[in-house]
């Protein structure tokens, strides 16, 4: 995907972002890759920061986050937030010691614009944590539900364009994915199926709403059906015991 297409962007979470605090918390084994990337960063801004996941506590933090509603489910706890875009950073040139964005820049209006704002106010690493578009069809769910992948996979930045974009000295690293996984993404689920039969697991992945109602209720037809006749466990079931999946999560470290 092009990195300025407009279809990065499109989720509206004022409207859909509700259960994100819930669903979408810190996983700590991801965290302390994340935080390792960091390096000896004192201070950090963290761009589309939403309910912060993944914010440092023993650092000086600043998070930045566009929608009330997900600014709204921030504990007291987190660190403060400013109304602000990824693409225009009310800070000023080389302000913070690292930069980071998890799970966020498919969403910008202008991914490129906020990339390059990212490495303009951080004098040292700039972290992502994001999707490979290219490699999201590589487990049962696209399968079951080709279209919620194609939409996904349109709406990720590729992986060495946003390299490009950051510059200097990259690094791109597969995230594994553990079973008990506390982020509820979709991969986050790869051994447990039931969990997508679950209304509010599916209000926390942005994905579902980019897929009619139609499409959804046939898929969860289709899972309730193959969990109860045994299929998916035919097929699937070693699954359930492997500690951990290699999917499309990587972790993005560009240092200027």
């Amino acid at each position: 995907m092009d990195i300025k297409d407009p279809r990065a962007g499109d989720f509206d979470y004022e409207s859909g972002g509700g259960g994100y605090g819930r669903g979408r918390r810190t996983e700590p084994r991801i965290a302390a890759l994340v935080h390792a990337a960091l390096g000896d960063a004192k201070t950090v801004v963290n761009v589309g920061a939403g309910t912060g996941s993944y914010e440092p506590d023993d650092r000086d933090v600043i998070a930045v986050e566009p929608s009330a509603s997900m600014r709204s489910q921030r504990s007291a706890k987190a660190a403060p937030v400013v109304n602000a875009r990824a693409e225009q950073l009310p800070f000023r040139d080389d302000c913070f010691d690292a930069a980071m964005a998890m799970i966020t820049i498919h969403q910008w209006s202008e991914p490129e614009t906020g990339l390059k704002e990212l490495r303009r106010v951080s004098r040292g690493p700039v972290v992502i944590l994001t999707f490979d578009g290219d490699a999201l069809d590589q487990w049962w769910l696209a399968d079951y539900v080709p279209e919620l992948i194609e939409a996904e996979a349109r709406r990720y930045p590729a992986i060495d364009r946003v390299c490009e974009v950051l510059g200097g000295v990259t690094s791109v690293t597969a995230v594994p994915i553990p079973f008990d996984c506390a982020d509820g993404f979709t991969e986050a689920f790869y051994g447990r199926p039931e969990a997508f039969l679950d209304p509010e697991i599916r209000r926390s992945q942005s994905a579902w709403g980019f897929v009619d109602p139609d499409v959804a209720d046939r898929f969860e037809a289709r899972l309730r059906a193959d969990l109860s006749s045994g299929a998916w466990d035919r097929e699937h079931g070693q699954l359930r015991t492997q500690e951990e999946l290699i999917g499309s999560l990587r972790l993005i470290v560009a240092l200027g």
